[in-house]
């Protein structure tokens, strides 16, 4: 993990995993999934938002629905005096 990456992270940012269903250009009733993750903040996901609309100005395919899955924050150990460390 980067230096910038882990900054993100401890600034409350976390993976974001976008799927975007889309239509097909060349067979209209037929549906495509992609996959794409990123660091992203909530709850306004502003690279999401960056990516969605790039999609739409730049690719062919009209975007069916997009489903987002978030992982937890990276937050900092606590240690326990003569116990385990534990996250939170």
């Amino acid at each position: 993990m980067q230096y910038d990456e882990l900054k993100l992270r401890l600034d409350g940012w976390r993976l974001a995993t976008a799927e975007v269903v889309y239509y097909m250009p060349d067979h209209p009733s037929l549906l495509q999934s992609f996959m794409w993750q990123t660091l992203d903040l909530a709850p306004d996901y502003p690279r999401l938002h960056k990516f969605l609309d790039y999609w739409r100005r730049e690719i062919e395919a009209v975007i069916h629905s997009v489903q987002l899955a978030t992982g937890e924050t990276l937050a900092p150990a606590r240690i326990q005096a003569g116990g385990p460390i534990l996250h939170h």
